[in-house]
């Protein structure tokens, strides 16, 4: 009758299918109980040395004598826990040569050793290898903030590097801009200086033709007066004469004054009136000549020297200061130009001078500002002072750490600037220069300092020429 009934309700779908079968695939434990195709094994038995299915691990569950048996999870192998001497299992562990052993083993050959069970190795092993497992958690945290770091700083980097992008662009924009307003300024102030000269041009062309035309008219009145008959004709041709001749130098002095004034039209641009026009427009490349360094300058680079208490072994030189502690720039100035001086200290001098200026002793001759072939700016403490020709002037605007120099040397302009935020005139002096001028540099015996000269770098226009002291 049940197995009728089993049978009937297998065929309505209402009894439950047989239990899944779950067989031993490759990486698992097989049952070593099981006959052809084996189940995998869900304990090891170390006292059977087998391994056993659910169904076949039923009797150490039910048998009294298999329940002292020592179960554990399934592990292949289980002839490599049994001691190839003894044939026992190898429930100790031998410390001391790092091998698994049996008892007998601990009594003979292992005897004296460091032995203790098998269980309590394992756990010694397995806080070590927590133990381990933390630290390597440990590091993988560590790992994982310096990774995490890393990123936050290539994301502020690629941010800095987008805003000094941008920055740039911006800065290049408003220098083109600079540019072209400029170009257009120079271009409009061209064609009105153009406008205005030739319109003077043109009205002494007409006085000039007015003239003309009156000398033709007296001209024509002295021939008429030449053929007539009265005895006064003499007189009159004598004074007409003496009249032509005061006209004739006239119209010299007028063509001459016209052809002057010709010659002398200038349409350069106004002298700059922001430290960017300067730098944008007439900014120069200059160097320190070491030809003309005092020895006891030390040339460090080209660009910069410093004053030193020895005495250097430079080269006989006819070019060479030999007393005043004075260098010159390598590059001769002509037309306009513009740098910049930068200093520490107590002070310097900040000069241009002819290369003709005198280099042999102690004499106000070879000494910047004291002679006709020289002119400096003197700055010490609060005090500056502009010499030229042993004559000077006071300067009482304050002065900053850079002075700007500018030099317009066909209109004999020469100006100096105190630069900080803006720019400060000092003094200007309007002259007449008749050679090429030199940068000029003096650091006094007394109180000997760096000057280094650098010019622009980069995209980052600053001054033409720094001299630091």
């Amino acid at each position: 009758m049940l197995a009728a009934l089993t049978e009937e309700l297998q065929k309505t779908g209402i009894c439950p299918p047989a239990a899944e079968h779950h067989y031993a695939g490759a990486e698992d434990v097989a049952c070593d109980i099981c006959t052809g195709k084996k189940l995998h094994a869900v304990k090891s038995c170390l006292t059977c040395l087998a391994s056993y299915c659910e169904e076949h691990l039923q009797p150490h569950s039910d048998v009294a004598a298999f329940k002292k048996h020592k179960l554990v999870e399934p592990f292949k192998n289980l002839q490599e826990t049994i001691c190839s001497i003894h044939n026992e299992v190898m429930k100790l562990f031998c410390r001391t040569d790092q091998k698994s052993i049996c008892y007998l083993c601990s009594v003979e050959e292992h005897k004296s050793h460091d032995t203790v069970s098998a269980a309590a190795e394992r756990t010694e092993r397995q806080r070590e290898l927590e133990e381990s497992q933390q630290q390597i958690q440990q590091r993988i945290q560590d790992r994982e903030k310096e990774v995490k770091l890393l990123q936050q700083q290539e994301e502020a980097t690629n941010m800095s590097v987008d805003q000094a992008m941008e920055n740039s662009e911006k800065i290049f924009t408003e220098l083109i801009c600079l540019v072209e307003r400029k170009r257009g300024e120079v271009k409009n102030n061209f064609r009105s200086q153009q406008q205005t000269k030739v319109g003077q041009v043109k009205d002494l062309q007409e006085e000039l033709e007015q003239e003309i035309t009156e000398l033709k008219r007296r001209d024509a009145e002295l021939k008429q007066l030449s053929l007539t008959e009265d005895h006064n004709v003499r007189d009159v041709t004598a004074a007409v004469s003496e009249l032509g001749k005061k006209l004739e130098d006239i119209l010299r002095e007028e063509l001459t004054r016209i052809s002057l004034t010709i010659t002398q039209v200038d349409v350069s641009p106004s002298e700059p009136k922001s430290r960017p026009d300067f730098l944008l427009t007439y900014y120069r490349n200059l160097t320190l000549d070491p030809n003309t360094a005092h020895t006891r300058l030390m040339m460090l680079k080209k660009n910069k020297v410093t004053g030193v208490a020895q005495t250097q072994p430079y080269p006989d030189n006819a070019g060479r200061f030999t007393f005043w502690w004075q260098v010159l720039s390598k590059e001769s100035l002509t037309g306009r130009c513009y740098w910049e001086v930068e200093w520490k200290g107590d002070g310097l001098y900040v000069a241009v001078a002819y290369n003709s200026i005198s280099r042999d002793g102690k004499g106000k001759e070879c000494r910047f500002g004291w002679n006709e072939n020289s002119w400096a700016v003197h700055i010490y403490g609060n005090t500056c002072i502009f010499y030229h020709n042993c004559e000077k002037v006071s300067i009482s605007a304050p002065v900053s750490s850079r002075i700007g120099v500018y030099l317009d040397h066909t209109a004999g302009v020469l100006s100096f600037y105190s630069v900080s935020k803006g720019m400060t005139l000092l003094h200007r002096i309007q002259t007449t220069f008749t050679k090429p001028l030199h940068a000029g540099l003096w650091g006094s015996v007394s109180c000997p300092r760096t000057l280094r000269l650098m010019g622009v770098q980069g995209g980052n226009r600053t001054c033409n020429l720094t001299i630091m002291g």
